[in-house]
């Protein structure tokens, strides 16, 4: 064999070695870029269902959209306007372009753009979500993080049985009761708040507390769980031993490892959050997105209520994709684990 020759094998050893040293010298590259496949693909899955929703609906969707009274030619014209004449596959791609440039189709019932719909009705509905997530999330680390503080080691049987039983009769109760409880004592009978509609400062609480409620009782038990598990690391029982004052002591060694957890399981309870808003919105006249997409179903709305599914879908994808980079950002670790 010529000198000159070369193993295809021992060439690409070398390649190889070079690709993963690459990664190794920057592991963050590795996590993101597979997060943002991950993304992608849920994405895609979302946009394929949404599309597949009208199409699996049994019976004619123009026929259901116009009533069994609607004669032949008006029904075939509304299967024009849907695009439902056209072969699935073209349907499927023209629907994909129209994501893109921004046309999710018009409204049946108000002859709007979705796009529209979505804009005006959106914020709404985002305020009470958003505002409900940080409320859970503050009130739960600081609760669970007290808690956990006040019966470690077996300390406070009463307060820890208090504490369990109360977190989970909330954690439990679903939206739409506890808005409508919410409604009968603070509204109704004590006058402290508006019954419905989106006006000042006020109107808010009623709605937020209700979205926020069982999500925060349910983070709190976590937190409070972290917070022992964390209470019993040799770290801390080392700071504690050299008398380290207790703000120092949970700020700086017991909190930062209780995020990294708090966060993830946040991200699991946003898509209940998120689709909590569609009853508490009905329960509160809240003019958002919620009671858009009950009236479009019972209206047989079906590019209003393909175009709010993906909405939500998408909303909750891109929040969970945030909190993923807030994890390594928090704790790099999360990105050398998974590299």
């Amino acid at each position: 064999m010529s000198a000159t020759s070369a193993d295809p094998e021992v060439t690409a050893r070398p390649v190889a070695r070079q690709q993963e040293s690459v990664w190794a010298r920057n592991p963050w590259a590795g996590y993101l870029l597979r997060r943002s496949g991950y993304f992608v693909v849920s994405l895609f899955v979302l946009v394929t269902i949404s599309f597949l929703l009208v199409q699996l609906i049994p019976g004619d969707p123009a026929r259901l959209s116009l009533g069994e009274a609607a004669t032949p030619e008006a029904v075939e014209a509304r299967r024009v306007e849907l695009g439902l004449d056209r072969p699935l596959i073209v349907q499927y791609l023209s629907f994909w372009a129209g994501l893109f440039t921004g046309n999710l189709g018009e409204s049946i019932s108000s002859r709007m753009p979705v796009i529209d719909v979505i804009v005006q009705r959106a914020p709404a509905t985002l305020e009470i979500a958003f505002a409900a997530v940080a409320i859970a999330l503050i009130v739960a680390v600081c609760l669970g993080l007290a808690f956990g503080a006040l019966t470690r080691g077996g300390r406070r049987r009463g307060t820890e049985v208090g504490f369990t039983s109360v977190s989970a009769v909330l954690a439990v109760i679903p939206e739409f009761l506890a808005g409508i409880l919410l409604v009968y004592l603070f509204a109704v009978t004590l006058q402290l708040f508006p019954v419905a509609g989106r006006s000042d400062f006020l109107s808010y609480v009623l709605p937020v507390t209700a979205l926020a409620l069982g999500p925060a009782a349910s983070l709190t038990r976590i937190v409070r769980a972290e917070t022992l598990t964390v209470l019993q690391q040799d770290y801390v029982r080392t700071a504690r031993s050299r008398r380290m004052p207790a703000i120092r002591l949970y700020g700086k060694h017991v909190l930062p490892n209780l995020l990294t957890s708090t966060l993830t399981i946040s991200g699991l309870l946003l898509g209940s959050m998120i689709a909590g808003t569609v009853l508490v919105e009905n329960i509160f006249a809240w003019p958002g997105l919620g009671g858009v997409i009950v009236q479009s179903i019972q209206g047989k709305d079906y590019p209003l209520v393909q175009g709010i599914i993906i909405f939500y879908g998408a909303v909750v994808l891109l929040i969970n994709l945030v909190i993923d980079i807030a994890l390594i950002l928090l704790d790099p670790r999360t990105a050398l684990d998974k590299s």
